[in-house]
């Protein structure tokens, strides 16, 4: 007597755009003649597809930092959505930035695409998974007190999963219990939008000053009823006294140009753009010393070119030094205060100023994303080299990943309005008070009653809360790359295990495979390449009857 071999079934933890894009992927490759993959997928937001950080719930002030022009990432054939721009009714101009909501919402129409295409078998389970064991069968996943499986693949999509906070803000939860001080999170807005109704001409702080403090500001300024008119911000009455931001540079980020011509200065050539290509393959596979001597030298002349074309040669001389001590300690050279470096940012983005070495650079390293992704994350790059490539393109996340020029114009309008003040932006300490907390600087001390953390925690394994994870980790199925880096995984997304073997049937995309992969924040790689390896490999390894075939 013979038994018909089981069909194979994957199992999808996570459903946010990561898993969209890896799942359009999968069905791509599947030929139409082939019965459909069952797919279950496991996660208790409602959103599938958007996730949170795209949720069609949350609030319009909540915006994309790429403008419609460069939103890039169109659906398989398959779809019937068209791109974003065709998606949307009353589609904005190119250099409008939309909201995060619009986005989501187009996110689960492609979802809705997929369903209805029949290469896979959906089933979605609106609950959390709790733990992972690999059984002789395939991999078994337990919901609260029941197992669920075997599944012959298991792909971990969790975007920012829940991690231990740090010091400072596991002692301010502390503190919140038990004073008249409010502590609360930059995330949903919504519902900080809510909390801040009670926040009137009170004094609030906000830990962190990069793209998440934008949402802020508006969520407590146009979302209680204040507007923007004529470059000035006209106050509601229901929006706090004053608006403190703070981190540990105190800078704003750098808004990205504001036009298509002004962005069209910083365009690398095509053979300048194949010279950086070839640079990262590379430098991905050398010594950490080699990839800071190749990634420099591709980058040195094109940004001298293009400093040079906007009438700063003094800056194209001094772009070798720039990049040695950027190299070394990022975003040590820049030393202006923080209103100044935000209105220098401001003018720069408006091309009425010259671009500083380190604008050009962000503006450059922004347009060879792509082609960094391309060259280093298929690579085998050693552990040390990792470290420094992740590094760079992390500090200069400050120019390349910068909000639209009007967030920062609306910042500066705000601290014209006496609303926001920047007097302590820079490293200050934080003391406790009964009431709430005490900012201190060279500048004084000032009581505020609110704090509000926009802080993105790091993916560092050894502080994740989430329980799935946490066992993946204690059982050495999941191990970090290197001490600053997070989970060791191959090109195709197959995690890399303590023992340094590949975990049959296991494999991670996204921010906590950082260093195996870089740029793993960006929307644009939610649908890129890391999604189709990752998918090949599973076609591959499942013997699954191919398109075209």
């Amino acid at each position: 007597m013979t038994h018909e071999k089981e069909a194979p079934r994957i199992a999808v933890i996570g459903m946010g755009p990561r898993s969209l894009g890896a799942l359009e992927a999968l069905a791509t490759r599947m030929g139409d003649g082939a019965a459909p993959l069952r797919v279950e997928t496991f996660d208790p937001f409602p959103a599938c597809g958007a996730g949170p950080n795209f949720d069609p719930r949350e609030l319009a002030v909540c915006r994309l930092n790429i403008p419609m022009r460069d939103i890039d990432i169109r659906p398989p054939e398959f779809s019937r959505c068209g791109s974003f721009a065709e998606w949307l009714q009353d589609s904005p101009g190119p250099d409008v930035f939309p909201s995060r909501a619009d986005l989501g919402r187009y996110l689960e129409a492609r979802l809705d695409d997929l369903r209805a295409t029949g290469r896979l078998d959906l089933h979605h389970n609106a609950a959390t998974v709790t733990d992972l064991q690999q059984r002789d069968e395939g991999w078994m996943v337990r919901l609260g007190s029941t197992w669920q499986g075997p599944y012959q693949e298991v792909l971990l999509s969790l975007g920012q999963p829940e991690v231990e906070p740090d010091d400072q803000l596991a002692q301010w939860q502390r503190h919140a219990l038990t004073s008249a001080g409010v502590l609360a999170q930059a995330y949903p807005a919504r519902r900080l939008g809510a909390e801040a109704a009670n926040w009137a001409g009170q004094r609030v702080a906000i830990r962190g000053l990069a793209l998440s403090a934008f949402d802020v500001l508006r969520v407590l300024t146009t979302e209680q009823g204040g507007r923007f008119a004529d470059g000035r911000y006209v106050p509601s009455g229901a929006e706090p006294a004053r608006i403190l931001p703070f981190s540990l540079d105190g800078l704003p980020p750098y808004p990205k140009p504001e036009t298509k011509e002004v962005d069209a200065r910083f365009d690398p050539r095509e053979a300048e753009t194949q010279i950086f290509a070839d640079a990262i393959s590379d430098a991905a596979c050398g010594s950490p010393a080699s990839a800071r001597t190749r990634l420099s030298r591709a980058l040195e002349p094109v940004v001298a070119r293009i400093l040079s074309e906007q009438g700063n040669p003094a800056g194209a001389a001094d772009v070798s030094a720039w990049l040695m001590a950027e190299w070394q300690e990022p975003g040590s050279q820049e030393t202006a205060p923080p209103h100044e470096a935000l209105m220098h940012g401001i003018a720069m983005a408006e091309g009425s100023a010259l671009p500083t070495i380190g604008y050009a650079i962000g503006q450059v390293w922004r347009k060879w994303q792509d082609a960094l992704r391309s060259g280093y994350n298929p690579a085998d790059t050693p552990p040390a080299t990792a470290e420094v490539i992740v590094a760079f393109d992390e500090g200069l996340k400050r120019y390349s990943y910068g909000p639209p020029v009007s967030s920062s114009r609306e910042l500066a309008a705000l601290i014209d309005a006496g609303i926001v003040d920047l007097g302590h932006a820079v490293g200050p300490d934080v003391s406790q008070t009964d009431t709430g907390w005490e900012l201190a600087t060279s500048a004084g001390r000032t009581a505020v009653d609110v704090m509000i953390d926009a802080v993105m925690p790091s993916p560092d394994l050894s502080i994740l809360r989430a329980p799935v994870l946490v066992e993946l980790v204690n059982g050495g199925w999941l191990s970090p790359l290197a001490e600053a880096l997070a989970a060791n995984t191959g090109k195709d997304g197959q995690v890399v295990g303590r023992d340094g073997g590949s975990v049959a049937g296991l494999c991670l995309l996204g921010r906590l495979a950082l260093g195996s992969v870089v740029a793993a924040d960006s929307l644009h790689d939610c649908f890129g390449e890391a999604s189709h390896r990752w998918a090949e490999g599973v076609v591959d390894r499942l013997g699954l009857l191919r398109a075209g075939r």
